[in-house]
């Protein structure tokens, strides 16, 4: 269709003209789109859209695909359409479009079912009994978080040192230098008794080995969140579906973004290679000369409903965050 103010062509589905902003007859008008985000609570998170200066030091620019108004602020480099769901990114060219976006639904759908969850977390083990019970809740919330989901593949080569090989070369040393000492000093009542010896390389117990990984590897596009970065949790990323508006609940926030497409590599990069590294410790005790290269691909856009508590159990503060989709604790920071 085109626009009936300037004659552009625009999407089928477009809200807006993306040369002159009109506002397209029988579509909802800005008016009527769903509110934004609310402003930052004390947890951090990224602030709603306004109408100040924005990281690229735009004021406000247009969805490139319904040609909705788009205002981010100061530092955002990740945005989400309030209208239609698209995603952008600034980069060094500027802000474009994100090719992928996905979500993961969330089965946890009300407040009381993931106040379960918390309850049954804390509660867990003998010395936990009543933590949950002896616990106020002073913060709840549920917003759709952005992660970065990066392709990674990751190469890690090393040395380690056969203890075995090592142990047994070792008492053998000790063995025969013993043996050869007493025959030298002589042995009662007897003289000289001559000892082969054999000589040779002695046993290298150095050993090389290699560890292959491959990832999808989940940075949270929110700053202010880095604390709660999952490390040893996984999304189940299988059950992602592209990014559709009609999974989000009813005034529920869909948070931006402060961390761009780069920088995500570059942490991605950093954690495989942490956990490499610690694969290879575990593997072998005794490492050295570890080599590891990591590669990664362009990453994609995925919104997870993340529930977020902040509980006080007699004067000491346990933030708790919940997985939305799984119906699990990716992380707690606290005592």
């Amino acid at each position: 269709m085109n626009c009936p103010n300037c004659g552009t062509a625009l999407p089928a589905n477009a809200r807006f003209c993306f040369a002159c902003g009109a506002t397209i007859s029988g579509a909802p008008s800005a008016g009527t789109a769903p509110p934004p985000p609310p402003p930052p609570s004390s947890s951090g998170a990224t602030p709603a859209r306004s109408a100040t200066a924005g990281a690229a030091g735009a004021t406000a620019f247009k969805c490139p695909n319904c040609g909705g108004p788009l205002a981010p602020i100061f530092g955002e480099m990740v945005i989400t359409c309030d209208y239609c769901g698209s995603s952008v990114a600034l980069g060094q060219g500027g802000w474009k479009e994100i090719n992928k976006h996905t979500v993961l639904a969330p089965k946890v759908t009300t407040a009381a079912a993931a106040l379960d969850v918390v309850h049954r977390f804390l509660d867990t083990g003998f010395f936990h009994r009543k933590a949950f019970e002896e616990s106020t809740v002073i913060e709840q919330r549920l917003s759709f978080v952005p992660f970065w989901v990066v392709p990674v593949s990751a190469t890690t080569n090393y040395v380690y040192t056969d203890v075995a090989v090592a142990a047994g070369s070792t008492i053998a040393t000790v063995a025969a230098a013993e043996l050869l000492g007493s025959a030298l000093g002589g042995r009662r009542g007897g003289g000289f008794i001559p000892i082969p010896v054999m000589m040779g390389s002695p046993v290298n117990s150095s050993r090389q080995d290699t560890i292959v990984g491959q990832y999808e590897f989940p940075v949270v596009a929110v700053k202010a969140m880095s604390s709660y970065q999952p490390k040893d949790y996984e999304f189940a990323l299988a059950d992602r579906t592209f990014f559709d508006k009609k999974v989000i609940p009813d005034g529920v926030s869909v948070l931006n973004g402060d961390l761009g497409e780069d920088a995500a590599q570059h942490s991605a990069k950093s954690f495989v290679t942490q956990l490499q590294t610690e694969a290879a410790h575990k593997k072998h005790t005794m490492v050295s000369k570890l080599q590891c290269t990591v590669d990664v691909g362009d990453p994609e856009l995925l919104h997870v409903p993340i529930y977020y508590y902040i509980l006080d159990r007699k004067g000491a503060k346990t933030t708790v965050l919940i997985d939305g989709h799984a119906a699990q604790v990716i992380r707690t920071v606290g005592p």
